[in-house]
């Protein structure tokens, strides 16, 4: 096998790892339940993939861990107002000054 065919074979093989787990939930349908702590689990699923997309972005600068920085103190923030208010605007809003205030008032 060269290096083409295994090129093939691995996009072949990453098509049917991700469509074959959606197809089984369109055909299978209703007749198979998902066990109750599956069923759990998965309501954790979308937040557990925002944070694996923005928590690095957060920590890390230049590719290094930096737990204090500008975008953490920013997400803090964020995180804080999300909490206490529970309007989708305001933590966007809270973290974009505490992040233009640190880079333009303190200059980091």
């Amino acid at each position: 096998m060269n290096y083409d065919d295994s090129l093939w074979l691995i996009f072949l093989l990453i098509g049917l790892a991700t469509t074959l787990p959606r197809a089984s939930f369109i055909l299978l349908g209703s007749r198979v339940a998902l066990p109750p702590f599956v069923q759990r689990a998965l309501r954790y699923a979308p937040a557990a993939a925002l944070a694996a997309i923005v928590v690095p972005d957060v920590v890390l600068v230049a590719g290094s861990l930096q737990p204090f920085n500008p975008k953490l103190a920013a997400a803090v923030a964020a995180v804080a107002v999300a909490l206490r208010w529970r309007n989708p605007w305001l933590p966007f809003i809270a973290g974009m000054a505490v992040l233009l205030a640190q880079r333009f008032g303190l200059g980091w």
